[in-house]
Formats: structure tokens, sequence, C-alpha cells
């Protein structure tokens, strides 16, 4: 995995992929996208994991792009246009990835998440952080407006909070970043890592299939008018109806017994 820049350890159904670049903050470098595209590629593939768990070693989540790497494109013949053009275009393949993975993904932030770091927790499915945890789209301090964390921000938390956030480069704390959406909640710092396992651990032990059409049929019908979302989720819930193992499960509820899942 990228000479360990990624480290992934599975433990009953669930992946953990660690950030592990703590001297840069876990930058997305280069490096860094390329070691999660691939990663995520071999998760999608995977059958027998049923839940990811996203989180970053040392003091932070994610500080965003290597700033040193895009200053050094610069040095190009055209100014860096190319290389921004193609690692903004990776970077955005990468986060695309998670909600298109089969297994809902969990961030579990701490520290700081900041521009392509906030886009990275706002991607993935649910989020626990530490309390104390800083989340900002900064990149307008140093004037670069954060227009493609802006995509994944402005799809988790109200406009006018995305749009305030975006344009005074402020930070906002976990308790209100769970006020706005962007967490599901914040947690004591030594509790962060069990607390997000027990999420884990809630979502694996349900029948796996049953997840995986879900999370398809989630971010189908967002990108639908209302009345199209409810024939795509009606469509999704037929399917879904005539599965053995969903027969099973209403059986073994009328019946008040666990359900015998193949």
């Amino acid at each position: 995995m990228s000479d360990d820049l990624l480290l992934r350890a599975d433990e009953d159904g669930v992946a953990t992929l660690t950030l592990n670049a703590p001297a840069s903050l876990n930058a997305l470098s280069d490096a860094m996208l390329a070691a999660l595209k691939a990663e995520f590629a071999r998760l999608g593939d995977d059958r027998t994991i049923r839940v990811v768990i996203l989180k970053g070693a040392g003091k932070a989540f994610c500080a965003g792009h290597d700033l040193k790497e895009m200053q050094a494109g610069r040095q190009a013949p055209d100014k860096g246009r190319a290389y921004f053009a193609d690692l903004f275009a990776r970077c955005a393949e990468v986060m695309q990835m998670i909600p298109s993975l089969p297994q809902p993904v969990i961030a579990e932030a701490h520290g700081i998440a900041t521009a392509a770091g906030c886009q990275l927790v706002a991607s993935c499915d649910m989020a626990i952080a530490a309390e104390g945890t800083r989340f900002g789209v900064n990149g307008v301090n140093i004037g670069l407006f954060c227009s493609t964390p802006m995509v994944a921000l402005s799809r988790n938390v109200p406009r006018k909070v995305a749009f305030e956030m975006l344009t005074t480069g402020q930070f906002i704390d976990a308790a209100r970043a769970c006020e706005v959406g962007l967490i599901n909640r914040s947690v004591p710092g030594d509790r962060l890592a069990a607390e997000t396992r027990a999420l884990a651990g809630i979502v694996a032990r349900k029948l796996t299939a049953t997840v995986r059409i879900g999370k398809r049929a989630f971010y189908d019908q967002i990108e639908m008018t209302r009345a199209e979302a409810y024939d795509h989720a009606a469509a999704v819930m037929v399917e879904n109806m005539l599965w053995r193992d969903t027969e099973e499960g209403i059986s073994a509820f009328i019946e008040k017994r666990q359900p015998d899942w193949a």
C-alpha cells in the first residue's frame, strides 16, 4: 500500500483504513490519492468486508491537499494548469468512489479536517468526531476558494452554513459540525475509536445484501425528482422483498425468533 502510506486492518467484516502520513497531517498528496484509489477499488470487489472505517494517524484526520506539491507543479511551462486539472480530477474521482462503494464508509475524525480533508469527511456515508475536532474549508484564507470541497460540503450541510464556511474560512468545532449535519455525533476523544467501531459493528451485523442495495438506492434517489425517487425506491423494494433472506427475516420477526440467513 504505497510503503505503508495507507494502512488497512480487517476484523469481523470491518476494514479500517488509516491515512498514515502524520508528518504532513495526512495530506492528500499524489501518492495518498493513488493509495486511496487503489484500496477503494479493492474494497469494491471484497465480499468479506461489510463496513469501512477511515481515520488518520497522528494529530489530525486530514489537512487537505499537499500545498508543497501543488506549488511544485507551477514549475511546468504551463504554470501548472495541466497538473492542477489532473490533481482535482483525481481527487474528485477518489471522493466519488466512497458513495459508490457497496459498503458504508464511516469517517473517524480527530484534530482537524480541513479543505479536501473536510471534503473527505463530507464524502463518507457517516462520520464520528472527537470533541474539539475542527472542520474548515479555509482555502479562501490563502486566496484559493475551496470549490471542489464545496461540492461534498454543500450536499451535507445547509446552504447558508456551507457558504459562510467557504467565504470566511472560519472553522467549526465538532459540536457545531454535528448540529449542522456534517457528522453524526461528537464523542470524547478517548471514546472515539470505540464509538466508531460500535457503529460499524451495528451496521456489519445487518444483512449485507440489504445494506448494499440500500446504499446504492440512497444515492441514486438523491439525484432524482421526488416522483422519480419514489418510483425508483418502490422498484428497489420490490426486488428486495422477493429475496429469500427478506422473506425469512419478516417471518422471523412475526414469529419472534432470530432469522436463519444463509
